[in-house]
């Protein structure tokens, strides 16, 4: 029964008149694979995904891939492609598993930080659809159920072990879903939405220089410096660079790109008062 449902065809009957019992074997007519045949730069191919998987989760993964070509009659070089490295390690611990969760169709659960190193680390529980390699780091695609909604997750941000749940075959994969469309414009830039003048204090505030070019030397009071234009896509982002440099840095258009710097200044200086003073020990 365990290898019927695992899809295996069985027969039953007796191998000669002269048994007393029914017994089962496997129909190979009806399971034995099918002749393949790779032309030479298929066969280097799949030896390239093979060196690929060099993660000890997934090592044996590949060679039973290999195996199970070769027992087909296939030529599989692993010394062809020598010259090619395969760009993506397999190293990110969650991988091993979030693949297992896959082809399972299980719900699985685990901790993603937001952003940066300090980014916000918050709980998930995704319906896995694929794991998709993208420019040289993985991404988990799926349903986010807090979210209600197609999620995609950057494994290099996943923090702990990631935990399998529910019965298996819980999770379907949408027919005609594009895993790496999906990868692709979840790691896009944002549309340009309009472009912010900002003024930079000479010799200072280098980095924000660079996010745009200079349009021409400006004075700004008793200061010497330089007016720049920045592209914006993502305001916050600009907002937050031109805030972190004090006076070195000001918004000279639009408003409201202005407006937004004042109150991350107006946030600090609130956040400053209610810490209250600290001596030179740090000590309140």
């Amino acid at each position: 029964s365990e290898l019927r449902e695992l899809g295996v065809p069985l027969e039953t009957g007796r191998r000669s008149i002269f048994d007393q019992h029914d017994g089962y074997r496997i129909a190979r007519a009806d399971y034995e694979l099918g002749e393949i045949e790779l032309e030479p730069d298929e066969a280097t191919a799949v030896a390239l995904a093979a060196r690929l998987w060099d993660s000890p989760e997934l090592s044996g993964l590949a060679q039973g891939a290999l195996v199970k070509l070769r027992a087909a009659g296939v030529e599989v070089d692993e010394s062809q492609g020598g010259a090619v490295a395969p760009r993506v390690h397999a190293g990110e611990p969650a991988l091993g598993p979030l693949l297992s969760a896959v082809e399972s169709g299980r719900v699985v659960t685990f901790d993603h930080r937001r952003g940066g190193p300090g980014g916000e680390v918050v709980r998930r529980t995704v319906d896995p659809w694929g794991v998709v390699s993208w420019r040289g780091r993985w991404y988990l695609v799926g349903h986010d159920h807090g979210r209600d909604d197609v999620r995609c997750f950057r494994l290099s941000r996943i923090s702990g072990s990631v935990r399998a749940t529910g019965p298996t075959g819980a999770v379907e994969i949408p027919d005609g879903v594009d895993l790496r469309g999906l990868v692709r414009d979840s790691v896009a830039p944002p549309p340009v939405s309009g472009k912010a003048r900002i003024w930079v204090a000479d010799g200072r505030a280098h980095g924000l220089r660079r996010l745009g070019r200079d349009v021409g030397p400006r004075r700004r009071g008793e200061r010497d410096g330089v007016e720049i234009e920045v592209e914006l896509r993502s305001p916050g982002v600009v907002a937050r660079w031109v805030a972190g440099h004090g006076g070195d840095a000001a918004v000279l258009d639009p408003p409201d790109l202005a407006d937004a710097v004042r109150a991350l200044w107006m946030g600090a200086a609130g956040e400053a008062v209610a810490a209250g003073p600290a001596d030179r020990t740090g000590q309140r």
